[in-house]
């Protein structure tokens, strides 16, 4: 029995998913259309926008229609998130300029973590096998971690506590504490603060 990967793209007996009827996209808004589309444009014109406007009127900005956001967060231009509402950054936390929360659930960020920039966060994926309907999972990055540039990171994936994340890597399992884990095929690499050093800080 043939499998999906042995199939020529000509092959007529492949299924085709139509798109038009893949359920759950409007369900995963849990808002009224108007919030949706007044966040659209207030995303637009004060958190995506590459100006250097301030940071706290970023974090304002946000909190306005649901995020909690911490004291001391910096949230760097051409930020982008999806839906506010589903996400929470804890106290002294950086997002890089460029950063990608695509939250259709929800994202948790722990305190004095940083996400760097152009980095992608989702939270969404697609029933491929069957109708293309939407899937979500959150994602935490908690307390401390580190993900640096250009990453991506899936839905369901915990990031821990103190880790630190290689550019470039894709991150779709959980990644332990206190690992380094690096690109191109997301394996670990090492620790990011040893035993002894966390000794001497103590």
């Amino acid at each position: 029995m043939a499998t999906g990967a042995e199939h020529s793209p000509a092959d007529t007996n492949v299924p085709v998913i139509d798109l038009s009827k893949a359920p759950g996209e409007g369900e995963a808004w849990n808002r009224p259309k108007w919030m949706i589309y007044l966040w659209s444009a207030t995303e637009l014109v004060l958190v995506t926008n590459p100006w250097q406007i301030s940071s706290s009127l970023r974090a304002k900005a946000l909190r306005a229609f649901g995020a909690k956001i911490g004291d001391g967060v910096i949230i760097r231009p051409r930020t982008r998130i999806k839906f506010p509402w589903n996400l929470e950054i804890g106290d002294r936390s950086w997002i890089g300029e460029g950063v990608w929360i695509h939250n259709q659930d929800q994202v948790t960020i722990g305190h004095d973590a940083v996400v760097s920039q152009e980095t992608f966060i989702t939270t969404g994926s697609h029933a491929h096998r069957k109708d293309m309907g939407l899937i979500t999972r959150p994602v935490t990055i908690d307390d401390g971690a580190w993900v640096t540039s250009r990453c991506v990171v899936t839905g369901g994936v915990t990031v821990g506590r103190s880790a630190l994340v290689q550019p470039l890597t894709l991150v779709n399992r959980d990644v332990e504490p206190n690992v380094v884990l690096g690109s191109p095929t997301a394996e670990v690499k090492g620790w990011r603060f040893s035993v002894e050093a966390e000794a001497e800080r103590s």
